[in-house]
């Protein structure tokens, strides 16, 4: 027998081992799935995410028009205006601000404004309060606003709200959404935030710590 059969002779049986190798499909399916599995749990914590943070930001939007809502709404005092305290304030802030529930209220913060727009169409802010609510607790708690008396908001008024001699109570919103995993959109989560505004429904304006001022007997408006 030559070399050359010979060696054929030995190949064979390797042959037929590569063979039954490349024809041998038992485990394949486990080995697909270790590469999709990480690519199928991304999509759908992903999606989960997602659809909690597109339901929250329709959450913090209805807060923001809640918020300006009931405090336009204030019963008048006077023929003229309305007057709002700290407690009518928190009251607000509280009925709306429990919106965003079943979601953590604590990373909702809001603030609200009465906004003067003057005769020359410049808009400055008369009051403003904030309000955020702590872990369990049932009221809002009333802060400090960024924003001051007499601040130029004229850039933050819509152009088509910016009628001369007239009041607006201004609402802001914003929360922090931090996604249960970290690592589909952020550890640090998104902002999510919206303004709304109202005219005083039953007055002129709202008067809040005696401002604005009604020593003349009605809102000033000049």
């Amino acid at each position: 027998m030559s070399v050359a059969v010979k060696a054929m002779i030995r190949m064979l049986p390797f042959k037929q081992c590569l063979a039954d190798f490349l024809r041998d499909r038992r485990g394949l399916a486990a080995t697909e799935f270790a590469f999709i599995a990480p690519v199928m749990l991304v999509a759908f914590f992903g999606t989960v995410e997602f659809c909690s943070a597109v339901a929250v930001d329709r959450k913090v939007t209805l807060i923001a028009r809640t918020l300006s809502d009931l405090t336009s709404q204030q019963p008048p005092s006077t023929s003229d205006a309305s007057t709002i305290a700290d407690l009518d304030l928190q009251n607000n802030f509280t009925a709306s601000m429990k919106i965003i529930t079943p979601y953590d209220a604590t990373p909702t913060k809001a603030t609200i404004s009465e906004v003067y727009v003057d005769s020359n169409k410049k808009a400055t802010v008369q009051w403003s309060k904030s309000a955020v609510i702590s872990a369990g607790a049932l009221q809002a708690t009333l802060t400090s606003s960024a924003r001051q008396q007499n601040d130029d908001v004229s850039t933050v008024v819509p152009s088509q709200l910016l009628v001369p001699k007239t009041y607006l109570i201004f609402s802001e919103v914003s929360y922090q959404y931090v996604p249960t995993i970290g690592y589909v959109m952020g550890k640090t989560g998104v902002k999510l935030s919206d303004v709304s505004y109202t005219r005083p429904r039953q007055t002129t304006c709202i008067v809040y710590n005696s401002v604005p001022d009604l020593s003349g007997g009605n809102c000033p408006q000049s």
